[in-house]
């Protein structure tokens, strides 16, 4: 097989970095090997076998689908620790971002069955978190097909901000900022034209990656569409308790870890450095 160092260097292209940081969202095509796709497919099944306790279902029970998330689940399968440091991933959220390390902040599974009508509503993803800071990238990695249909979405240039106000994705509440403190979001869906909107089908090795302030939505599916996603930071990105209980939670780490400090931390371990590469295990 190809080395995880020539694989990345012919996907994660100069082209592809700069449209990275202009539009806050890209498609890298067959980035993963049949294997790896093999291997986080069996740590998904494993994952909905035994949910962590912090799992939830994000569709409404008359939903003829199932809409299932999941989160930091890296530290209890196996499956999913080594995607996280022996798959390009690292290697290319180190690309992506041009940073000196690359720390794991989060895995999130999401998984919709077929049938499944419950949207993912337009959203940034950090207003939901604990951190501050610039040099970040989300990866969405499916091991089923996507169909445009079905696809994520992004609005490009997005993640230069502002932050917008988080909301449950079911019932529109503001349980993170409060109330009028941040702008709400524009109707994208009233009004798609005058937005820059980009998406792509996806196929099992396929991912898309994003900045964490990217406003991103997708909508229900007729098929199985289990992804699993990685949340990687950089050197600038800084500790930011918050008065509420985040998304996901880190119980606990407000007393650990001063406000303002890096990610310096056993939750959040270091995955690739300058020098030293992948780290290749945990």
């Amino acid at each position: 097989m190809t080395s995880i160092e020539d694989r990345v260097a012919q996907a994660v292209t100069p082209e592809l970095i700069a449209a990275f940081r202009e539009e806050g969202a890209v498609c890298i095509k067959g980035i993963f090997s049949p294997d790896e796709v093999a291997a986080l497919r069996a740590g998904i099944d494993a994952n909905l076998a035994q949910p962590s306790p912090r799992a939830k279902v994000a569709s409404r029970p008359d939903d003829p689908g199932w809409f299932f998330e999941d989160f930091c689940n890296w530290q209890h399968n196996d499956a999913y620790r080594d995607f996280i440091v022996r798959s390009p991933a690292p290697s290319v959220a180190a690309a992506l971002m041009g940073t000196e390390n690359v720390r794991l902040h989060h895995d999130h599974l999401l998984v919709k069955e077929p049938g499944t009508r419950q949207r993912t509503p337009w959203h940034q993803d950090q207003p939901y978190y604990n951190i501050e800071g610039d040099d970040n990238v989300s990866m969405w990695i499916p091991v089923d097909p996507v169909p445009l249909e079905s696809t994520l979405e992004f609005v490009a240039g997005s993640h230069r901000g502002p932050w917008l106000m988080p909301r449950t994705f079911m019932d529109k509440e503001a349980k993170w900022f409060p109330e009028g403190s941040l702008a709400d979001l524009p109707d994208i869906e009233g009004d798609r034209a005058a937005f820059p909107i980009r998406h792509w089908a996806l196929e099992p090795g396929d991912m898309v990656c994003f900045r964490m302030l990217t406003l991103h939505a997708s909508g229900g599916t007729q098929n199985r569409r289990r992804a699993f996603s990685i949340r990687f930071v950089g050197d600038d990105v800084r500790h930011a308790p918050r008065r509420w209980k985040t998304s996901p939670d880190f119980p606990g780490l407000a007393e650990q870890l001063p406000d303002g400090a890096p990610l310096d931390h056993p939750l959040f371990p270091v995955v690739w450095s300058r020098g030293a590469g992948q780290a290749g295990a945990l």
